[in-house]
């Protein structure tokens, strides 16, 4: 409930930095979660990670770029329409999810093995197997990094 609750909260705060707060307490909750279900390695990498190092990077560039001085600027004509549209197919697709794989059908998880989410395990399996996704994801990162630095340069005259 609760990381439904900030997740909304940052979905609907109007300004940035309050919304970029939000996602930090979502990042939390999901931390907490990871807890108890007896991860606590996942758990601490994601609140040193995430809620720590990546969400200090957001605030930094939301203030770096003034993104709360920003006048409003009008939205393209087809651009609610597109939005509700798709929000009306995610609804339906939720909805028939939920009716049809889930309803009252009770699921059993099982037992993780004992040397699940180990510092160890957890790098060979993201070293070996997903090797490239993770690659992908740093160079997704550095150009994010480039992107910003390249927003917030001022032009010399």
């Amino acid at each position: 409930v609760v990381a439904v609750a900030t997740a909304l909260g940052m979905l609907f705060s109007r300004k940035a930095t309050y919304a970029a707060l939000f996602l930090i307490l979502n990042f939390s909750v999901v931390a907490v979660l990871y807890l108890m279900l007896g991860a606590p390695f996942i758990a601490l990498a994601q609140i040193s990670v995430y809620a720590g190092a990546i969400m200090v990077l957001f605030l930094f560039v939301i203030m770096l770029l003034g993104a709360e001085k920003l006048a409003d600027q009008e939205a393209v004509r087809w651009q609610r329409p597109l939005a509700v549209v798709l929000s009306l197919i995610l609804l339906a697709e939720g909805g028939y999810l939920l009716l049809t794989r889930g309803g009252g059908s009770k699921i059993m998880f099982a037992q993780p093995p004992a040397d699940f989410a180990t510092p160890t395990a957890l790098g060979m399996t993201l070293f070996s197997k997903y090797l490239l996704p993770f690659e992908i994801t740093s160079v997704i990162l550095l150009v994010a990094v480039i992107g910003a630095v390249v927003l917030t340069r001022s032009e010399k005259k």
